[in-house]
C-alpha cells in the first residue's frame, strides 16, 4: 500500500508539472522518452540480451505498435494540458480504460453489465465536463477533445502491451516500447519545428523529475504493485491521480475548476470505479 500511495503520487505530479515546465509540450514529451530509455537501457542490455536478440516478429511489431500509439498518447494530452485545466485534461485521458471496453467490444469480446453502466455513467460525466469548458472557451473545448483522443490512443497501447507482454518480459517490451515512442516523437518534432534545446538547468530538471516522478515511480511501482494488490484494487486506486493532480494544481498553479467541473468529475470517477468492479466479475 505505501508503494501504491507513492505511485499515486508521481503520477499525480506528473499533469501539473508539465504544465508549469517552460518548454514546449511536444519536447517534454520527446525527452522523458528518451531519458527513460537512457535509464532504462544499460539493464536491459545487461540483463535481456539474448531475449531481445530472438524476439519474435510478431511481438517486435506489436511492441513498435504499441510504442507508437503511446507516442500519439503523448503528442496529444501534452499540450492539451496548455490549453485546459489540469483537472479536466486528467479527468478526460483517464477514460482509458472506457475506450478498452469499447474497443474490446468491436473484436468481439463482450463486457458484464456493470462495465456498460459505468461507462455510461462515466461518458455522462464527460458530456458534462465537455459543456462546462464550452461555455468558458472554445479552447478548453479542444484541449478537452486532445486528452479524449489522448484516452483512446493509450486504450489502444494497453491492448496492444497486454498481448506483447505474454511472451515477452516487460523489460524487454519497455525498452522497446520506449525507444520507438521517442523516435516517432522525434519525428513529430522535426515535423512541427518544435524547439528541442536551449532551456536553463531548472527546466531540464523539471523533465527529469517528471521522468523519474511519472514513468520510474508512477507507471513503474504501479505495475510492481498490481501482482500483489490485483489489477481492481491497483486500477481504481490509480483514479485518485484525477483529485490528486486537481489539488496540486490548485495550490501550486492556481488552478480552481469551475463549480461545475466538480460533479463531472464525481461522475467520471464514479464510472470509471464501476468499469474497474465490474472488470473483476
Amino acid at each position: 500500500m505505501v508503494l501504491l500511495a507513492v505511485s499515486i503520487a508521481g503520477i499525480s505530479l506528473s499533469a501539473p508539472l508539465i504544465t508549469a515546465t517552460a518548454a514546449p509540450a511536444l519536447a517534454i514529451a520527446f525527452w522523458r522518452n528518451v531519458m527513460s530509455v537512457g535509464v532504462l537501457g544499460p539493464y536491459a542490455l545487461l540483463r535481456h540480451r539474448d531475449e531481445l536478440r530472438t524476439i519474435g516478429r510478431r511481438a517486435l511489431l506489436l511492441a513498435i505498435g504499441a510504442g507508437a500509439l503511446l507516442a500519439v498518447h503523448f503528442a496529444l494530452w501534452m499540450p492539451s494540458l496548455r490549453m485546459t485545466s489540469v483537472a479536466s485534461a486528467t479527468a478526460l485521458v483517464t477514460t482509458t480504460p472506457l475506450w478498452t471496453i469499447l474497443l474490446m467490444r468491436l473484436f468481439g469480446r463482450r463486457a458484464p453489465r456493470l462495465v456498460w453502466i459505468g461507462t455510461c455513467v462515466a461518458f455522462a460525466g464527460v458530456l458534462v465536463l465537455t459543456g462546462v469548458d464550452l461555455t468558458l472557451a472554445p479552447r478548453a473545448l479542444a484541449g478537452d477533445a486532445l486528452a479524449l483522443g489522448a484516452g483512446l490512443a493509450a486504450a489502444g497501447y494497453m491492448l496492444l502491451g497486454a498481448e506483447v507482454r505474454r511472451t515477452v518480459s516487460t523489460t524487454a517490451y519497455t525498452v522497446v516500447c520506449y525507444t520507438t515512442t521517442a523516435v516517432v516523437l522525434l519525428v513529430i518534432c522535426l515535423a512541427t519545428g518544435t524547439t528541442m534545446s536551449g532551456w536553463s538547468a531548472g527546466v531540464w530538471g523539471q523533465i527529469a523529475l517528471l521522468m523519474v516522478a511519472a514513468q520510474l515511480l508512477g507507471h513503474s511501482l504501479s505495475n510492481r504493485v498490481v501482482r500483489t494488490l490485483g489489477p481492481s484494487v491497483t486500477s481504481t486506486a490509480i483514479l485518485l491521480e484525477t483529485p490528486g493532480a486537481a489539488l496540486i494544481a490548485a495550490v501550486w498553479l492556481g488552478q480552481l475548476p469551475s463549480v461545475w467541473a466538480y460533479p463531472a468529475l464525481v461522475l467520471i470517477l464514479a464510472g470509471l470505479v464501476l468499469v474497474a468492479r465490474g472488470g473483476r466479475r
